[in-house]
């Protein structure tokens, strides 16, 4: 209908006359602060009034000053803090009628009829059983002479809406709950200082990580740094499995691999839904193998520690989506959760998640694995399955041979998480039967004749390497076509893999307009997205683009934390991208800043000029620092050093600036646990589209490949994972400037202004319909990252 077309902006949504209580119950997770920060501030933007609930439901039942109105101030500098400022209780008493008839009236005397509850699936279904008996109790509270029958009219109706925030990831419906991408920087960042000693000892480590119900953490971890074996609850080893283990370590050892590395759940079991624990690993190992052997329990290490970007992000979209609900809930719709799909924030029925997730562990109580693997989502399974494809290699008789020789090479800058996808890429390669070749130094070692074969074991402990092992340049292969033909003949190259950022994508539209005059090229080629800038037309993410925001979010809070002693001072943090506004941009969502300057929105002396009355007027509140970002190519005049002088002239005896330009670090670091996982993932994929191109391609003998979808790149659009021919992605790119012309992150830019108290417009039409959780049949959709 007409209707369905007008877009829908937040500005014409009120929330006069609503009050929002935020709670954050069960189990703390990193990120809670964000998504508290969100809720204060949109409810406050949009005219509510917004209570804190301290302590959970505890607080809500013991009411007094557990429950009090907040103001913008009151969530500054809570950003970069793990766990949760209001603070989490377990509660017994609302558990009881009583204990929710007192809440009820606690809620009733301030008005609260709009709740937003931030925790796992417990204190999401105990949420839902109070707004079903919300208006049995308001009728018994006034039979009590409680409260007076024009109240009961007044608040007949309570509205919920939740968010996961769990470190586990156990909830179905969405594909990350708030905590889960922090909970994994802790993991790594233990198992990438492990590993140093291991390789010294030749020692075994089995790391037992959180998980009572739920893989989840288990299994990323162990894609994310190359376990030997993991445990966990929905894919319990088969009988047999401790000989298994066992032959796997010592063939590892054999191949010169110095240490081994096996994770387990808290909550692993074997088939006969008998505990798997890391003191019984290590015994079987110390028995059968007599390996060195040490167990390492991470415990509550893996809830601490400050929320990664990742989560500040999720959290801050999720907080803001979970006011709009709110101010669109109706006595007709169902408590809802905003969770997110691929990239987009949904919302979804509060108790088909809550069901969908008890389904799981159902299945797990009954012994259907294979059944609880699928309940858990196209996302685990997906985990699952490259996992199984990349730990385990077969033995060389067991590997079909396709004759086929596959190249692969880095292009264009540095970014972290390259060196995962030639390790997935590599292994999925000599396990599909081709013989895998290494180009050294992008499309000028390629010309140089720079290449040699790759084996398995080559790219043995890659993942966690930052930069690129086999090395990158920035330049394009037109002034070389005619060595690399030579190279490719030489080397009898069958299809290409090319893993980088623009200049990648450059590369491949060049290579196929060479293909009229060389048969060389006309061979399948791939492109798997890695730059910092996240600046490539086709795909929403690049790998190397998390771990740069995360550089990014870490230097922030330092610098905040710099500003915030020495009062009234304003920071102007210049950062990488090119043209590309998406981290300086989704830093500045991260970190929490007033402004950030981008290319993308163009903005003019008036602008800065409001920017600077803004901050002035900050200063005058107990908030007394300012952040600014600025995209090192946003404006040619108002250049870094500009916008300095500018604040430092008109903050005169305001506020004094300061300014720091973060440069190349921005490039370097160990890749974080997205860009891993997504690395490993997308490679494996692109490896497998190649597989399928080659049988494909090959007739009388040889591979011919000439048509436009055979040079593809694969990149996250949405929900899925799509290959796209590069020749039609032409059009939706703006060559001059190397940014695709439509950008969704763009879409967020109003976020960081209402975040930062700036009167702005938001199109809200994409929010709003509820879905409903999709039970995926056998042969599921392509799975999300």
């Amino acid at each position: 209908s007409a209707m369905d077309h007008q877009p829908k902006f937040f500005e014409n949504l009120s929330g006069a006359g609503k009050a929002i209580g935020v709670l954050t119950s069960g189990g703390d997770a990193q990120g809670m602060n964000a998504a508290v920060r969100a809720v204060v501030r949109m409810g406050i933007y949009v005219k509510a009034k917004v209570y804190f609930v301290y302590e959970g439901y505890q607080g809500m039942v013991d009411g007094g000053d557990n429950i009090v109105e907040v103001s913008w101030e009151s969530v500054s500098s809570i950003l970069q803090v793990g766990g949760t400022v209001i603070g989490s209780a377990r509660c017994k008493s609302f558990r009881t009628r009583e204990g929710r008839l007192q809440a009820a009236y606690n809620l009733v005397q301030r008005g609260i009829t709009n709740l937003c509850v931030i925790g796992g699936d417990g204190s999401l279904t105990g949420a839902n059983l109070f707004r079903e008996e919300w208006s049995g109790l308001l009728e018994e509270l006034a039979q009590e002479g409680k409260i007076d029958a024009e109240a009961v009219k007044k608040y007949a109706y309570l509205n919920i809406v939740g968010m996961v925030g769990s470190i586990d990831n156990d909830f179905c419906g969405t594909d990350m709950t708030i905590g889960t991408d922090s909970a994994l920087h802790r993991i790594i960042e233990v198992v990438d200082a492990i590993m140093t000693t291991a390789q010294s000892h030749q020692r075994t480590f089995v790391l037992e990580v959180m998980g009572r119900h739920c893989g989840y953490l288990a299994l990323v971890s162990a894609l994310a740094c190359g376990a030997d074996w993991v445990f966990i609850p929905e894919y319990p080893p088969e009988e047999g499995w401790e000989d298994t283990m066992c032959v796997k370590l010592s063939e590892n050892r054999a191949r010169k691999k110095r240490l081994n590395i096996i994770i387990v759940a808290e909550g692993a079991i074997d088939c006969h839904n008998k505990p798997i624990t890391s003191e019984k690993v290590k015994d079987l190992v110390v028995q059968r193998l007599g390996f060195d052997t040490r167990v390492t329990i991470l415990g509550h290490v893996q809830r601490g520690g400050t929320p990664s970007a990742f989560d500040r992000i999720l959290a801050s979209r999720m907080g803001v989506e979970a006011v709009l609900a709110l101010l669109e809930a109706t006595p007709a719709t169902p408590a809802c959760v905003v969770s997110l799909s691929g990239n987009q924030a949904v919302r979804l029925p509060l108790m088909e998640c809550v069901q969908m997730t008890q389904e799981v562990q159902k299945a797990m109580d009954e012994g259907r694995f294979l059944e609880a693997v699928r309940l858990r989502g196209r996302s685990f399974e997906n985990n699952l399955n490259t996992y199984k494809l990349l730990s385990h290699r077969k033995p060389d008789a067991e590997l079909p041979k396709t004759n086929f020789n596959v190249a692969l090479l880095n292009v264009g800058a540095p970014a972290a998480g390259m060196n995962a996808a030639v390790r997935a890429a590599v292994r999925v390669g000599i396990t599909e039967g081709h013989k895998m070749f290494a180009v050294i130094d992008g499309f000028e070692g390629f010309a140089r004749g720079k290449i040699k074969e790759i084996s398995w074991g080559d790219v043995g402990g890659w993942t966690g390497q930052g930069g690129s092992i086999l090395g990158t340049k920035r330049t394009l292969p037109a002034k070389y076509l005619e060595k690399i033909a030579e190279q490719m003949r030489t080397n009898n190259i069958n299809a290409l893999m090319v893993i980088g950022g623009f200049e990648a994508y450059l590369g491949l539209l060049e290579l196929s307009a060479a293909r009229e005059k060389y048969d060389e090229f006309c061979i399948p080629m791939v492109m798997v997205p890695a730059t910092v800038s996240n600046n490539v037309p086709g795909s929403d993410f690049s790998i190397g683009a998390d771990t740069a925001l995360n550089t990014i979010t870490d230097t922030c809070d330092r610098i905040k934390q710099s500003a915030s002693g020495t009062k009234r001072r304003v920071f102007i943090i210049e950062t990488m991208g090119g043209y590309c506004g998406y981290l300086a941009n989704m830093g500045a969502l991260a970190a929490g800043a007033d402004a950030a300057y981008i290319f993308e929105e163009q903005f003019d002396i008036r602008e800065l000029q409001a920017n600077v009355e803004h901050l002035t007027e900050k200063m005058k509140t107990s908030i007394q620092r300012g952040l600014v970002l600025r995209n090192e190519n946003c404006n040619e005049n108002y250049t870094t050093d500009f916008i300095y002088q500018l604040y430092s002239e008109e903050g005169k005896g305001v506020f004094d600036c300061r300014k720091n330009v973060l440069g190349h670090m921005q490039q370097g670091g160990a890749p974080s646990p997205f860009d891993r996982n997504f690395g490993t993932k997308i490679a494996a994929k692109a490896m497998q589209w190649i597989s399928k191109k080659l049988k494909e391609t090959y007739r009388q003998g040889k591979v011919f490949a000439n048509t436009d979808d055979s040079v593809c790149l694969l990149g996250m659009r949405r929900r899925n994972l799509v290959f796209q021919p590069v020749a039609e992605l032409k059009t939706e790119t703006d060559f001059v400037h190397r940014i695709p012309k439509e950008q969704w992150w763009l879409k967020l830019r109003p976020l960081m202004k209402i975040l930062a108290k700036y009167k702005t417009s938001y199109d809200v039409s994409d929010s709003g319909q509820l879905e409903h959780v999709a039970m995926l049949p056998k042969e599921a959709v392509p799975a999300p990252i």
